[in-house]
């Protein structure tokens, strides 16, 4: 009697572990991770290129490329100044692993100039990728965990660039920062002329007028 007694105690244990675990090895999870650019607020961002090298070593060409997420709100605050909000659509990097380094060349539209920079990515930023998809959050236990791990690099003129991973919660991790270099050759590697991709916008125009651009605070 005494033994089924601990037989049952220990199960109870296991079973209450297992459940206050939070595993979410078991939810849906898309098998690649994605890879998003953000810009400051006003400081608009064309993405000309960018590659991945995986943790095999093997590299993935045109990972993505565009307008970088961001906005240009009209409530005539300095919202350039630091990041606000770190989100966006992000795109597949279809056969990656984790990424070891990353590959970018933009164009800094309010500045107009062009920047390129390779960024490492560290192993702390690998572990909560991983992490975010095969466990769930302890604050929602009911929410399933994240179905596609992120990676964001954040673009801003002075050829800045900080990275952020999400959590298990959803919560923004910034893992990296990096200084780009300029570009030589121009846009578009100097292929279009010297032209950059549009010019800046009359939102972008009045606010640097008013603010200027905040070097210094990404």
């Amino acid at each position: 009697m005494r033994l089924l007694l601990a037989l049952l105690g220990i199960l109870a244990f296991t079973g209450c572990h297992a459940t206050s675990s939070n595993s979410g090895e078991n939810d849906p999870e898309y098998p690649w991770w994605e890879l998003a650019f953000i810009k400051p607020n006003f400081m608009n961002v064309w993405v000309e290129d960018s590659s991945v090298e995986d943790i095999n070593g093997k590299t993935f060409l045109r990972a993505g490329g565009g307008n970088a997420s961001g906005a240009e709100p009209n409530d005539d605050k300095e919202s350039a100044r630091g990041w606000v909000g770190v989100g966006g659509t992000g795109k597949p990097v279809i056969g990656a692993e984790l990424p070891k380094r990353i590959f970018v060349r933009w164009q800094s539209i309010p500045e107009q100039k062009t920047y390129r920079a390779w960024v490492d990515i560290p192993e702390e930023a690998r572990r909560v990728m991983v992490t975010s998809t095969q466990q769930r959050c302890a604050e929602t236990p009911d929410k399933t965990a994240r179905f596609m791990a992120s990676l964001y690099l954040g673009l801003a003129p002075g050829g800045v660039v900080q990275v952020w991973v999400r959590d298990l919660c959803r919560r923004p991790i910034k893992v990296a920062r990096a200084q780009a270099e300029l570009e030589p050759l121009g846009p578009e590697l100097g292929k279009n002329g010297g032209q950059y991709a549009y010019p800046v916008s009359e939102k972008a125009k009045r606010y640097i007028d008013k603010f200027g651009i905040p070097y210094g605070s990404w």
